[in-house]
């Protein structure tokens, strides 16, 4: 198993759009960050199985993760990410958010037929990110596409990657660009 330092929890929960304005529950988004040890940290290697072979596991622990922080609300969308500490490679980041690591979050969220979006980049402590969202059932579906900013405060070390999900749990409030509709994904390709 990877080592892992900590893990950071962020509820944000917006009950109006920016104008005062609400179409029904709240939007609901929650990111979930493991703050892992790299392996890789300082050296080269053609292989990256050692964080590829143990993804599987941390996947399993952030759909656990995420159905707690959900408290039985579904979640519509998705996102992950990757900040890597400078002493790793942009590389091991996207090693740790692999379909390998994916699949487990997606079957403890119910399903999922689109891909993850997903983003990296390195830094030290206190980098923030953009993670984008989606769909989790049609990538093409407008009203789903949106981002959050996450900053784990002490987070990557030099030696550490900071593996970030985050879902939520409706499209944009009073999302309006027409389009793809949640209520029209159908079918095993996620599309009409």
């Amino acid at each position: 198993m990877l080592s892992i330092r900590k893990w950071w929890t962020s509820l944000d929960e917006t009950w109006l759009n920016e104008t005062g304005r609400s179409d029904g529950a709240p939007l609901i988004k929650i990111s979930i960050a493991a703050v892992v040890r790299n392996p890789y940290a300082g050296r080269f290697s053609e292989d990256l199985s050692e964080i590829v072979g143990p993804s599987p596991e941390l996947g399993r622990l952030f759909g656990e993760r995420l159905n707690l922080a959900l408290k039985g609300q579904p979640a519509e969308s998705y996102g992950k990410a990757a900040l890597v500490g400078v002493a790793g490679e942009y590389e091991h980041g996207n090693a740790f958010l692999t379909t390998a690591f994916a699949n487990p979050i997606r079957e403890a969220l119910g399903g999922g037929k689109a891909w993850v979006p997903s983003t990296g980049k390195r830094g030290g402590p206190g980098t923030s990110i953009d993670v984008p969202l989606a769909y989790k059932d049609a990538l093409y579906v407008r009203s789903h596409y949106d981002t959050v900013t996450v900053t784990v405060p002490d987070a990557p070390g030099p030696d550490e990657v900071a593996v970030i999900m985050v879902v939520a749990t409706r499209g944009r409030l009073l999302a309006r660009l027409g389009g793809l509709t949640r209520d029209q994904v159908k079918g095993e390709d996620g599309l009409v």
